[in-house]
């Protein structure tokens, strides 16, 4: 059988339990912490709203801005097709960059460059713009005037400067032998004629892609874009590497542009460089080095390292956000102080009175 409780004493109902009067200095504590934590809290619910993790000031909501990737555009040369790109445009969409590829005309560089820019400016946000062979020519000429280019990589590629005929360039340095593996065929278009060049069949392996499988080769010439000869006479409409960071990827067995030719191309435009042992085919036959010097570019764009504009427009987006986090600060900087000085007024009170 359960014990009963024990009767509560009578008095213990009685006794009322009286609070200590708060000294004036607690009172002022107490109000500075709250205006403090009242003007704090649209601080943190800014930096919740930017994504910026916990206890994450402006400069940190920026930065998560800035690692957003950019679209990788991949332009292809002469005597091939966007499907060239194809191990490169893989690995870069396993590492999370949108891709596109799209069909150069090779119609004339002046043309080609212009179509090329209209692709350019259906993209939204930071690219990353890469060109191989007769490719890299009409990058640059596409990329001028286009603020969201943040750079250019240069894939076994020609690289004129502003009024440079690509005839004139290859005939700089020795060491191309494309030249006389060429076969022009007459063309009309209705409105225009011209020559296409073809690399002759029996020459593709050895002057185009000579550490592919011959297999592979042989069906790479069947399926070959030919190039309007006028691409080689039109003079380069621009040079946007001039004013936007450059990588480079040189081939030292290139047997269609001379490596010589490349490796001056690179040091012009100071262009951060690799050399690989590769054929002209590099995005092809080493799709790894070349897919790191995209992303290397990716990245540097990210940073801000390759060009002030990623980090300033970065910065712009997020001006007025990190000003009113600033106000805020201000604000509550205020309120810290002005209670400080309410404590120590009362602490001042209660001493004269005995508190």
């Amino acid at each position: 059988m359960a014990v009963p409780p024990s009767p509560v004493p009578p008095s213990r109902h009685r006794r009322i339990s009286r609070r200590p009067r708060p000294r004036p200095h607690a009172r002022a504590l107490g109000l500075t912490l709250a205006v403090t934590a009242l003007v704090a809290a649209p601080a943190s619910v800014a930096a919740a709203s930017s994504g910026a993790p916990p206890g994450a000031g402006p400069v940190a909501a920026a930065e998560e801005k800035t690692a957003a990737k950019p679209t990788v555009v991949l332009v292809h040369g002469a005597f091939a097709d966007a499907s060239g790109w194809n191990a490169v445009a893989e690995e870069l969409t396993d590492h999370g960059y949108k891709v596109i590829a799209p069909a150069n005309p090779l119609r004339g560089l002046v043309s080609d460059s212009a179509y090329i820019a209209s692709v350019l400016k259906s993209v939204e946000g930071p690219i990353v713009l890469a060109g191989h062979s007769y490719g890299g020519a009409v990058i640059s000429g596409a990329a001028v005037g286009n603020a969201n280019v943040r750079a250019l990589v240069y894939v076994s590629a020609f690289m004129p400067d502003k009024g440079e005929t690509l005839g004139a360039l290859s005939a700089k340095f020795p060491g191309s032998e494309l030249q006389p593996a060429l076969n022009p065929v007459p063309y009309s278009d209705g409105t225009t004629k011209g020559s296409d060049l073809y690399i002759k069949t029996n020459k593709f392996h050895s002057v185009f892609a000579a550490d592919l499988p011959v297999s592979q080769t042989r069906l790479m010439a069947i399926g070959q874009r030919p190039i309007a000869a006028a691409c080689f006479e039109e003079a380069a409409p621009g040079a946007a590497w001039r004013s936007i960071p450059s990588w480079f990827v040189v081939s030292r067995h290139d047997k269609a542009i001379a490596p010589d030719l490349e490796r001056w191309e690179a040091a012009r435009a100071k262009s951060k460089t690799v050399e690989i042992d590769s054929s002209h085919v590099s995005m092809m036959s080493h799709p790894g080095v070349v897919t790191r010097q995209i992303r290397d570019a990716a990245g540097a764009t990210a940073t801000g390292t390759a060009t002030g504009s990623v980090r300033s427009a970065a910065l712009a987006d997020t001006g007025s956000r990190t000003m009113a986090l600033i106000g805020v600060g201000g604000v509550a900087g205020a309120a810290i102080l002005a209670g400080t000085a309410l404590l120590v007024t009362a602490r001042r009170q209660g001493a004269a009175r005995g508190d």
